[in-house]
């Protein structure tokens, strides 16, 4: 059976395989998997973003992130989405965005939201649709186990990674490494704090979006921790960089301050035979196997002291378990086998 499927990604940030995004990333990726399984993927994203399948551009955000442009960019989806539908017979459509239901469009074709941000982020009418023929899924079991009794979910589908393109051979050398987007929630301050705290060099790489929360956090505690020596910040890294550095890494520190839904760079640590200590919120205990493929701390003490324990995590079994869990071709499938089922109810 042939599908049609129309993939609509957040509109504030474009859609590429090494885009900073966690959801845009999947957004990628369950497209280049449509076509390669010889459907027809169509996928509604702002300008600049690349895909395999069909690509209905949406207008760049400004300069400034703020509620005005987010509006804006959410009319314009809105838009997009509906010129699709005019012209083209659609099997299914699937959202990504916290704000999907600004754009949610009119009963029609059945509609997939995959919810890839913690439940308190969305909207009550986001969480309970009352167009038809739409249905909703987390990305963990954690995720889903903070819903309203009584909220209809389908299963979740864990995340991937490319795991076979993430298999590269260095040898590891002696500093940590933290990567994820530069904002508040992402506690970046506190791998620093911890690196230095273990007397261990640390690399931060990620990208810094123009929202003015996100400003505000580098400028006030980001950047003061950043003099000195032994923290050194790279800014927004390419597949090729992040896999290198993923792989060299002695360890991945994942300080997150949200109840993580997921955490690719996790699994992408772990399909590099790098162990990941990770603050004990959200999926992470999920994703990580206590003393076996890292740690989970509570602390910035207790991160200083798992970055001195790594040495006892065998990066043979870290890549063992992202090949077994972690597999993007895997999720890919259950997004698949989901498309034809709710294509054909």
């Amino acid at each position: 059976m042939k599908l049609t499927i129309l993939n609509v990604a957040y509109p504030l940030a474009a859609v590429r395989p090494d885009t900073a995004g966690g959801a845009e990333q999947i957004v990628a990726r369950l497209d280049a998997a449509l076509v390669a399984a010889g459907h027809r993927s169509l996928v509604v994203a702002c300008e600049s973003s690349s895909v395999a399948g069909e690509l209905i551009a949406t207008p760049r955000p400004g300069n400034v992130l703020d509620d005005e442009t987010q509006r804006k960019a959410q009319e314009q989806h809105r838009i997009a989405i509906e010129a699709v539908l005019r012209r083209r017979r659609v099997d299914l459509i699937h959202f990504h965005g916290v704000d999907f239901d600004r754009y949610l469009p009119p009963p029609g074709p059945p509609v997939l939201a995959t919810l890839h941000m913690p439940l308190a982020w969305y909207s009550p009418r986001a969480l309970s649709p009352d167009r038809p023929k739409t249905d909703l899924h987390c990305v963990s079991r954690s995720q889903q186990r903070a819903a309203l009794p009584g909220t209809a979910f389908l299963p979740p589908i864990e995340n991937g990674v490319e795991v076979d393109s993430l298999a590269l051979q260095i040898r590891k050398r002696r500093f940590a490494f933290a990567l994820g987007r530069i904002c508040p929630e992402k506690g970046l301050h506190l791998a620093i704090d911890a690196a230095r705290r273990a007397k261990t060099p640390l690399l931060l790489a990620g990208q810094l979006f123009p929202y003015p929360d996100h400003a505000r956090y580098f400028r006030e505690a980001l950047a003061p921790r950043l003099e000195g020596e032994g923290v050194r910040l790279l800014g927004p890294i390419d597949f090729e960089r992040k896999r290198r550095l993923l792989t060299a890494a002695r360890c991945l520190l994942v300080p997150s301050l949200a109840a993580e839904t997921s955490s690719l760079v996790a699994m992408e640590a772990l399909a590099c035979g790098t162990p990941v200590i990770a603050f004990r919120v959200g999926a992470l205990p999920e994703i990580i196997e206590e003393g076996q493929s890292g740690f989970l701390v509570d602390s910035v003490e207790e991160m200083a002291e798992a970055i001195e324990a790594v040495e006892t995590i065998d990066p043979r079994h870290c890549r063992e378990i992202a090949r077994e869990r972690f597999s993007a071709s895997m999720m890919a499938a259950r997004y698949l086998a989901l498309y034809e089922r709710l294509a054909r109810s």
